[in-house]
């Protein structure tokens, strides 16, 4: 495999925060050529830019700490300009206690890693893809609320005086919502019945409210995602927020090496856990989280309302493997049709025998 060392006449590593970025130019060898500092604003990325080509005139590659936060500005200022980017993780720093750290290390550290490691990490593409992460993120965000004002309100009606639990106990959740969002204060009450009726009525106008704007965001998530690959929501189980969390994930045509990467960084790609007499693969609980719950989500869809579906997993449980065994070997086989799909632009309505795996 060949090394990033090797394609380059240097690196740029950037150490990035909110006002100012730290930059070092390192040579393929490791040794630091120069470094500086500039503002977190459109001056300061073409301060780095000129940086850049001074001492680094050939083929160069920047290596960025945090393209998804800070360093989200100067990766789409770097890519317009035609430049070459990739992503490090935090750099290892000295395991020894007071280990030496400060700003233009952590650059140097940057492009080091950049240099030493195998599997180089592209950056996510700003765009439509950054539209669907800040709609799904702030949908994500309602929802959460939404569930906490849910608990609140169930609270509230096991603690509220006699005469409102009476009014509410036999309500399914969604009327009693709507019932306790339509409360009037009652004068003649004592004050503990008058602000828990205050507050029944805030919780719920609060979960409506919320609720609401989970609906609309989704609305606009499903627009996106037909805008983006409609191809997506042709495929069994997959709603418009599991295709937004997949397209958000996966970014870009040509992003992941190869399907088995892909797999790897969805969590999905089986890890052996064989010893003695016993020959297994188990779950992978690492990699794209929020990924792997969009995997698992059209996975137990397909379970429900897929026949084909149901088939395989009866006859991986009928080879000895367990359910989760099973699920995980399912969830293997549409990470496959999804790489397909939007690396090369397939349209399958359904998993085929080539997609299902055979071992494993």
């Amino acid at each position: 495999m060949t090394m990033l060392a090797e394609q380059v006449d240097g690196v740029i590593g950037v150490d990035t925060h909110r006002d100012t970025l730290a930059a070092a130019a390192v040579s393929p060898i490791g040794a630091v050529l120069a470094s500086t500092d500039s503002p977190a604003n459109a001056r300061g990325y073409q301060q780095l830019l000129d940086f850049a080509r001074q001492h680094i005139p050939g083929r160069r590659c920047w290596a960025l700490e945090g393209t998804g936060s800070y360093g989200a500005g100067l990766a789409a200022f770097l890519d317009a300009a035609g430049e070459s980017v990739v992503e490090v993780c935090r750099p290892k720093r000295p395991a020894i206690r007071g280990g030496r750290k400060t700003d233009m290390l952590d650059a140097v550290r940057a492009a080091r890693e950049a240099l030493a490691t195998e599997h180089l990490i592209h950056p996510r593409r700003r765009g439509k893809r950054e539209a669907l992460r800040v709609l799904l993120a702030t949908r994500q965000s309602a929802v959460l609320a939404c569930t906490a004002a849910i608990n609140l309100l169930k609270a509230l009606i096991i603690s509220a005086p006699d005469e409102l639990r009476v009014e509410l106990r036999g309500m399914k959740s969604k009327d009693q919502v709507a019932h306790c969002a339509k409360l009037r204060d009652r004068p003649t009450q004592d004050i503990e019945h008058r602000m828990t009726v205050r507050a029944l009525r805030s919780a719920a106008q609060r979960i409506e409210a919320l609720r609401s704007e989970a609906k609309e965001l989704e609305a606009e998530l499903l627009t996106l995602v037909r805008t983006v690959a409609p191809e997506l929501l042709a495929l069994q189980g997959v709603g418009p927020i599991s295709a937004a969390q997949i397209l958000i994930s996966w970014s870009h045509t040509g992003r992941f090496r190869s399907e088995a990467a892909f797999a790897a960084f969805a969590g999905v790609a089986p890890i052996p856990a064989s010893s003695g007499l016993t020959n297994r693969h188990r779950i992978n609980r690492s990699g794209d989280r929020q990924l792997n719950r969009a995997l698992h989500t059209i996975t137990l869809i397909r379970i429900r309302l897929d026949p084909t579906t149901r088939a395989y997993v009866a006859r991986r449980i009928s080879e000895g493997k367990t359910a989760r065994d099973a699920q995980r070997c399912l969830k293997r086989a549409i990470c496959r049709q999804l790489f397909k799909l939007l690396e090369r632009g397939d349209h399958p309505t359904q998993i085929t025998a080539e997609d299902l795996p055979q071992a494993a």
